[in-house]
């Protein structure tokens, strides 16, 4: 039985470690981006992945229950709601910057 809370315990550590190192390159990408767009692309890999990583390693490090449950319906839920509200915030800065020519390429709508 010690050999089977062991195993979840380093396979959970390798997923939370996982996550902490997608955290770690979002405050990095975050700092070094000088644009909105590029910044907001960073933050939003290391919200969906590095969340739901680190919080699948605190399952498997929990076992089955019931808090297994919530966790596994916050997941679902951030999972669903960070590209929607990045893609918001994409779209806001789209249509709201005046100097966007200098930033990138805009594809020929015609």
């Amino acid at each position: 039985m010690e050999i089977i809370e062991w195993t979840k315990f380093i396979i959970g550590t390798i997923f939370l470690a996982t996550g902490m190192v997608f955290f770690i390159m979002e405050v990095f990408g975050v700092y070094r981006f000088k644009y909105v767009l590029n910044k907001m692309h960073i933050a939003a890999i290391g919200d969906t992945f590095g969340i739901g990583v680190s919080l699948t390693g605190l399952m498997i490090m929990n076992g089955l229950n019931f808090t297994t449950l919530k966790i596994f319906c916050i997941i679902v839920f951030l999972w669903l709601a960070s590209p929607v509200s990045s893609h918001v915030i994409a779209r806001l800065e789209v249509s709201t910057n005046k100097n966007l020519e200098e930033h990138c390429e805009i594809a020929d709508r015609s």
